[in-house]
């Protein structure tokens, strides 16, 4: 009965011994130096990728909205202060005889109220918003409109980019910054003539299949 006492008394409530409780510490710190490293660089991977996402939804959106409306449209990007990514915009614009949708004229759609002249009246399109908060850090991730100085793309009606617009965006880039290059690879949206939004790698040969357009 004594001995029993004895080899129980090195045990802690739980049936571990310290030398136990040691051993298995030991492991939960090694597992946690070697995870938590891989998670963040896993999340931060999964941030970025979701920028290429968030961009070619817009895009599509965008052309979408033209071609259901029957109507002009456009997508508006914006920087967002918080982290310097870009949040966007897609609104539509219902011509009228003297009053062509321009982005000075026209009255286009708001994220409060429908287009002048919707057919659908006060029930009408809302522009629909989103917000790029979500996104890695533009120290981590580094954002270009290109050409330099565009940030919109105006649709007609029949899905078409708008080439009457200057400054007309046409692809969406992200680099990774010098600190984050061995964990992120450069992506990209472009959008082409007839308002498709596709994904591509600009680090590819123009040869590849998933390069970007020159």
């Amino acid at each position: 009965m004594l001995a029993l006492t004895q080899r129980g008394a090195g045990r802690g409530a739980g049936g571990f011994t310290l030398l136990e409780l040691m051993v298995v510490l030991v492991i939960f710190g090694v597992l946690l130096a070697v995870g938590v490293p891989r998670m963040t660089s896993w999340t931060l991977a999964t941030k970025a990728g979701a920028a290429t996402e968030l961009y070619a939804e817009g895009f599509k959106l965008a052309r979408q909205q033209a071609l259901s409306h029957n109507a002009a449209s456009r997508i508006v990007l914006t920087p967002n202060l918080l982290n310097g990514q870009y949040d966007w915009q897609v609104d539509i614009c219902f011509p009228q005889p003297g009053l062509p949708c321009s982005n000075s004229t026209g009255v286009w759609s708001t994220i409060s109220a429908p287009a002048g002249a919707d057919p659908e009246g006060a029930a009408g399109y809302v522009s629909v918003f989103r917000s790029a908060a979500a996104l890695p850090q533009s120290e981590v991730l580094l954002p270009a409109l290109l050409p330099e100085g565009a940030s919109s793309i105006y649709f007609t009606a029949l899905g078409w980019v708008d080439t009457t617009f200057p400054q007309r965006l046409t692809q969406i880039r992200f680099d990774p910054t010098p600190a984050y290059a061995a964990n992120l690879r450069a992506s990209a949206v472009t959008v082409n003539l007839a308002g498709t939004a596709a994904k591509c790698d600009p680090l590819v040969a123009v040869t590849d299949s998933r390069a970007c357009p020159p």
